[in-house]
């Protein structure tokens, strides 16, 4: 291949990565080892296929996702453009059928001209640069290795936990409403009311269940954002009905009242026949999430078309070794995107993959990498993992405390944040034109 980007990995950072690159006139090798060799929770060869959640969070430009998702459409995401083809209902948020999501990118992919897809599993470090490792999470063991002899640091890991589906037909509809939270955007979700003695039953059901529990050589590490739903109930009985079961805007069209908690469930694919238990990650075996989850009103007779289940994520301490840019500091010609960097949630993932992508291709042009501004949304997650001084680097999504503070401060939030958005569509805008001058 004449000079281009080697791209290890074909997921949501290296799919963008592809694109921008390819985008910018480059010649782009893309590895991926599925279906070669397959991982534990993907289901379908097919790039940038979504595993733990079918959402990519909400629209709003009021959110930290809103403007995440505002800015990489500023560059042109391949991620964002695919989700809008093959987005289901799920009121503020862009939520995709799986399937036919991974299938467009693929195709999109494909074909480009200037895309050549691989279908091979790599062991090694490639000697080719530049070189983008978008490999995930789910980095193979071999490649994980070497990449840990590359980095010379000590691998991190921590679990993550991955909800349920059940199959629509096998809903009880009279005892679950629709709605979404305060009546924002479409009524999109599937609501299950619980009583507290049912809610009371549940988390007795949940804390006595059986768990799939890691090897004794691996510490669990969960990352707080996807904790297991026992995980959460074991901090207290009221833990779930403040957090992923919460019941706080919604009100229950048959008893004109607030339920006491709810569960709800999203639609996952486009002709609205799966649904997945929202915020319901787990590591109960399989046969224990059948019974705990069917205690949930409305899945009395629930078929799970897929049950839960737990993997070990791995990313790197990516403060001691990487620059804004994505770039390696031992090898600048390397750059590391995605998850495997220490951003967590599918656009943040894909947000990598558009400037490593950006910035590989630069250097094939003979241009200098940038750096995004501190004060946008992505150049804050880019400074986040790369200077953060803090004992314990941990996996971080898209938010607004990210962003510098308003001067002089305001203390009204609602104010702050649009300050906030406002400031950064600014900036990137900025950089966007001194970028093509």
């Amino acid at each position: 291949m004449e000079k281009g980007v080697t791209i290890v990995g074909g997921g949501f950072a290296g799919a963008e990565a592809a694109w921008a690159a390819a985008k910018a006139g480059v010649r782009v090798r893309l590895f991926e080892m599925r279906p070669v060799r397959q991982t534990p929770v993907h289901q379908t060869p097919y790039l940038a296929e979504p595993v733990c959640s079918n959402s990519f969070k909400s629209n709003l430009l009021s959110t930290a996702s809103g403007l995440l998702k505002w800015e990489m459409r500023q560059f042109g995401s391949l991620v964002l453009e695919c989700a809008e083809e093959a987005a289901v209902p799920a009121g503020e948020a862009l939520a995709v059928d799986r399937e036919v999501f991974a299938q467009i990118v693929t195709r999109r992919l494909e074909a480009h001209p200037l895309v050549e897809i691989v279908r091979e599993e790599i062991t090694d470090i490639p000697d080719s640069r530049p070189l983008i490792l978008a490999t995930g999470p789910l980095t193979s063991d071999a490649l994980a290795q070497a990449i840990g002899r590359l980095t010379g640091s000590q691998r991190l890991y921590f679990y993550d936990a991955v909800s349920p589906i059940v199959d629509a037909l096998t809903l009880n509809m009279e005892r679950i409403f629709v709605a979404s939270r305060y009546g924002k955007g479409e009524a999109a979700y599937l609501n299950c009311p619980m009583t507290r003695e049912e809610y009371e039953a549940f988390v007795d059901a949940l804390l006595s269940a059986e768990t799939i529990q890691p090897h004794d050589f691996e510490e669990a590490r969960y990352f707080e954002g996807c904790l297991p739903i026992e995980e959460i109930a074991a901090r207290g009985r009221e833990a779930l009905r403040f957090s992923r079961f919460k019941p706080v805007g919604l009100i229950d069209p048959r008893t004109g009242k607030r339920p006491y908690a709810v569960v709800q469930l999203r639609q996952e694919n486009l002709q609205g026949t799966l649904y997945g238990l929202v915020g319901c990650q787990t590591r109960m075996k399989w046969g224990e999430q059948k019974r705990v989850f069917r205690l949930i009103p409305g899945l009395e007779n629930a078929e799970f078309v897929r049950y839960g289940v737990m993997h070990r994520n791995t990313y790197i301490h990516s403060p001691s070794l990487l620059e804004p840019t994505l770039q390696l500091r031992s090898d600048p010609g390397i750059f590391f995107a995605g998850q495997i960097t220490g951003v967590e949630g599918y656009i943040e993932s894909a947000m990598c993959g558009i400037v490593a992508g950006l910035n590989a291709a630069r250097l094939v042009r003979g241009l200098p990498a940038v750096s995004l501004p501190p004060d946008t949304m992505m150049g804050a997650l880019l400074d986040y993992i790369s200077h953060y001084a803090g004992k314990d680097f941990q996996p971080m999504n898209a938010n607004f405390g990210l962003l510098p503070e308003p001067e002089p401060p305001v203390r009204d939030r609602h104010q702050r944040i649009a300050m906030k958005v406002e400031r950064a569509q600014r900036s990137l805008q900025r950089f966007l034109q001194e970028l093509e001058a």
